[in-house]
């Protein structure tokens, strides 16, 4: 491949990994105006909606196939991952969310094991140490903090997501020229539904439309949720998967900085080496998961 095209790819991974990065903050001010599940709503049905106008306007397919899976997709990455984590940011720090939240490589590891047959083995296993040990350093079980349920919360979000990571793939198996694009945008608008139910049901103060509320909405709708998907897919089209995983993973370091400067959360002695933990995890696994994937295939990420 031309070293242009990969510079251009990693130059947009870069641009992604700030969008995805800082969104944390963006996240954790939106909901200081409404309620989780209201800004959750919004969040997948209309990033939904602009997905599929980006579908129609690259001409790719729009029919809806294989919909029970799509349907499972769509509670665990819209209302498991998206919603779950929004609700963990309404009592705990956007830093500490994004990087719990993005143990899912780990828990992705730990699932292939009973659900594809994939065996944890070699130096997985000292990527799932570094990861168990950072989460109990993070969670501090013997001085339970006050944002002990959002961090149960963000766990729970990564584990969602990693379940849905397994099922895509078990489903890019058995159809694998299903479009990636729809395969994003059906499982955010059928998951949108119950979100959008749960938040007309729940009681909740009447949405603040500040600037700053509004100006949350349009960055997680046209930058995290349409702008971020392009340049993610152009990436994978022209890296090898692995190096693409892996320097998303940039995105929760990225979140815990920016939380950092604008936020004032300032980690604490255990949270921080807890941090660093589960970072030498995602580095373990995504440096396996590229010499995996060049050793199978080298031009697999050329897909």
């Amino acid at each position: 491949m031309h070293k242009d095209t990969v510079v251009k790819a990693l130059i947009a991974l870069f641009i992604l990994t700030l969008i995805w990065g800082y969104n944390w903050v963006v996240m954790k001010l939106a909901v200081q105006y409404a309620s989780p599940f209201q800004f959750a709503a919004m969040r997948t049905f209309l990033g939904a909606l602009v997905l599929f106008v980006l579908i129609y306007v690259t001409k790719r397919p729009m029919a809806l196939k294989e919909f029970p899976t799509m349907l499972v997709l769509g509670l665990l990455q819209t209302c498991g991952f998206t919603g779950l984590l929004i609700w963990a940011l309404v009592e705990g720090g956007a830093g500490k969310t994004a990087v719990l939240t993005y143990t899912m490589p780990f828990w992705v590891m730990l699932f292939a094991w009973p659900m594809l047959g994939e065996k944890v083995q070699g130096w997985q296993w000292l990527a799932v140490a570094f990861a168990l040990f950072g989460m109990v350093l993070i969670f501090d079980p013997l001085h339970i903090k006050a944002d002990g349920f959002s961090m149960f919360l963000a766990l729970c979000s990564g584990i969602s997501w990693a379940i849905s990571a397994i099922i895509s793939k078990k489903l890019h198996r058995r159809s694998p020229h299903l479009d990636l694009l729809n395969l994003t945008a059906w499982p955010m608008l059928l998951g949108s539904i119950p979100i959008i139910i749960i938040a007309l049901i729940l009681p909740a103060p009447p949405i603040q439309w500040t600037t700053t509320f509004i100006l949350t909405v349009l960055f997680n709708v046209i930058l995290s949720g349409c702008v971020a998907w392009v340049l993610w897919l152009y990436a994978l089209q022209r890296l090898q998967a692995g190096v693409a995983s892996m320097a998303s993973m940039l995105a929760p370091v990225i979140g815990v900085i920016a939380a950092w400067i604008q936020l004032n959360e300032v980690p604490d002695t255990y949270e921080l080496i807890g941090m660093v933990f589960i970072a030498l995890s995602l580095i373990t696994i995504s440096f396996i998961s590229i010499r995996k994937h060049t050793q199978i295939d080298p031009a697999q990420g050329q897909e």
